[in-house]
């Protein structure tokens, strides 16, 4: 198995971050605009992507959240290769930075997507940085495009 493993340093609080995590509003502010569902434990998040080829998003069954300290979900719906993977957001304050430490797991091998979904990821993890610092996100359709997948 084969993990991609991101760090972020947020200047906030761990609520902050984690309300951007779980509640729908937050998480279509930096991730995604078409968001839909319930951000609560044993709910199931979907993220629809413009513009990408089929399937055009993901279906995250949340598997746990603890409030400013983690998040969990796991890929039920989706490409081939992400369903089954699990997506862990953990928080912890460290001076004035919220760190997050975000790990998509348990991919099967490293596949030329997975080295795209690892740059994506880190250019989301920067929406997630700006939403809460400056108010303003870059979620999809608004996201940096890195190819022709998006």
């Amino acid at each position: 198995m084969v993990d991609i493993l991101h760090r972020v340093g947020i200047t906030s609080s761990p609520d902050d971050v984690y309300a951007a995590l779980t509640t729908i509003d937050g998480l279509a502010g930096w991730w995604t605009q078409d968001t839909a569902g319930d951000g609560d434990a044993g709910g199931v998040i979907q993220f629809r992507f413009q513009n990408a080829p089929p399937p055009s998003g993901f279906d995250m069954k949340v598997l746990e959240t603890q409030p400013a300290e983690r998040v969990l979900w796991e890929v039920v719906d989706g490409p081939q290769e992400w369903i089954g993977t699990q997506i862990r957001f953990e928080l912890t304050q460290e001076d004035d930075f919220t760190i997050v430490l975000f790990s998509h797991e348990g991919w099967k091998e490293p596949v030329k997507f997975m080295y795209h979904c690892s740059t994506k990821w880190a250019t989301f993890l920067m929406s997630l940085k700006r939403l809460i610092e400056t108010g303003k996100g870059e979620p999809a359709p608004h996201d940096v495009k890195i190819s022709n997948w998006h």
